[in-house]
């Protein structure tokens, strides 16, 4: 089955560039957007994995910004893991956004995707340990 993976940040160019590596390199449909609105109002689709800008402000200066939006995404759906992504290498961001609920948080540079691939895998695999715990726990 191929993973729903939502792309959310407003510079167009990394995002194309995410969408291209997704869709050469893995089993996912892509679902790109510009603004956590955007995203938000697709968040029904319930996507197995968001990646999220932690800005989103060049596009429309109004926009709500990617702490926001993942606080949103938490609130719709705690279960949906979401990576952050920023242009920031600062301690301080990644860390505020793991008080957010992210699952990780990736600054953006040429070892962005690798690290976005893995970090997807490292999803997959936690829930995969979390069913098989539950299904034993209930068999207890």
């Amino acid at each position: 089955k191929k993973i729903l993976l939502f792309l959310v940040d407003d510079d167009a160019l990394f995002l194309k560039s995410l969408e291209i590596e997704f869709g050469e390199n893995t089993e996912s449909d892509i679902k790109s957007f510009s603004t956590g609105e955007l995203c938000l109002d697709n968040i029904s689709q319930n996507p197995d994995v968001i990646i999220l800008d932690y800005h989103l402000d060049s596009v429309d200066k109004n926009a709500i910004n990617g702490l926001e939006t993942l606080d949103r995404i938490k609130t719709s759906n705690p279960l949906i893991p979401v990576i952050m992504l920023s242009s920031q290498d600062k301690i301080e961001v990644a860390v505020n956004c793991m008080k957010h609920q992210a699952f990780d948080y990736i600054v953006k540079s040429e070892t962005a995707f690798l690290r976005l691939q893995k970090a997807i895998t490292t999803i997959f695999h936690y829930q995969k340990i979390e069913k098989a715990l539950s299904w034993y726990m209930e068999k207890m």
